[in-house]
């Protein structure tokens, strides 16, 4: 057999085994969906969203207070991680090209990147719980934050990386200031993209159970209060998922289509708004 011929066989070989392990992990994905969809829409039901979990042994019952809490949880979370993910990411492309400290915070975000949730989790809880006394929403928030700042950080930094020096000189020379180039023309220039960041962000977060179970906890009962336990759908899903009881299981169901059906949401609207910028 010929050179030829045996990179010919070795490329038709290498694209069949391919083909098999994209068919297996499609039949697994889809396995998935099927399932969580099948159980999830089964448990929907106006009851779902407007009565609070229920007691144990209890019929009946929805997710009220757990969908209430964990939008307020990932509404402060955004609050506090967009401005301070876009500054830093900001810093680190405009000011902190030769910097040390730009060079550390790099660092320092790369790890909280691959740093497991759970770790994060136990840190805010040293950091709060423990101290302040009590679970807390806001505790809850803090340990999402910090997750998502540094998938803001490293997206808005990769986001301005991408902009041409030329469009840069071009605003120094009608004798802008650097923060103004940095605010007004380079942000603008990107803002597609670090929007797409912040939403991959929040889907980051949303099914993020771990860090709730050492901070927020959970709260059986409705209750905005952000200084007191608050619940919400992960710990919800976890907790009621391992239980005994029918109704609580198809409430868990229930809650895993809510977050899947938001994740899928917001990552279907980033691509959509990051692709409709780039025709434009």
């Amino acid at each position: 057999m010929s050179l030829y011929s045996r990179r010919i066989w070795t490329n038709r070989v290498g694209i069949a085994l391919s083909m098999v392990a994209m068919a297996f992990g499609l039949f697994a994905l889809l396995w998935i969906l099927w399932t969580l969809f099948y159980n999830g829409f089964a448990a929907l039901s106006w009851e779902f969203f407007t009565e609070d979990t229920p007691a144990p042994g209890s019929e009946g019952g929805g997710l009220r207070n757990a969908i209430v809490g964990s939008l307020m949880i990932i509404a402060v979370t955004t609050l506090v991680s967009t401005p301070i993910g876009i500054l830093a990411g900001i810093y680190l492309a405009e000011f902190g090209t030769t910097s040390k400290f730009a060079a550390m915070t790099r660092f320092v975000t790369d790890i909280m990147l691959s740093a497991p949730s759970i770790v994060i989790g136990l840190f805010v809880y040293a950091l709060m719980v423990a101290t302040l006394g009590g679970f807390s929403g806001w505790a809850g928030s803090v340990a999402l934050a910090l997750i998502a700042i540094p998938v803001v950080v490293r997206t808005t930094e990769n986001m301005l990386l991408l902009v041409p020096t030329a469009l840069r000189e071009a605003a120094f020379a009608v004798g802008a200031p650097r923060w103004q180039v940095s605010l007004k023309v380079t942000l603008r220039a990107v803002k597609a993209g670090v929007v797409t960041g912040i939403l991959l962000a929040i889907a980051r977060v949303t099914g993020e159970t771990a860090p709730l179970l050492f901070t927020a906890l959970n709260n059986q009962f409705y209750s905005t209060d952000m200084s007191q336990p608050m619940g919400n759908l992960p710990v919800v899903i976890f907790q009621f998922a391992m239980s005994p009881y029918d109704n609580w299981v198809s409430l868990a169901w229930g809650g895993a289509l809510l977050i899947a059906l938001l994740v899928l949401g917001i990552n279907i609207f980033a691509r959509v708004l990051f692709r409709k910028k780039s025709s434009d």
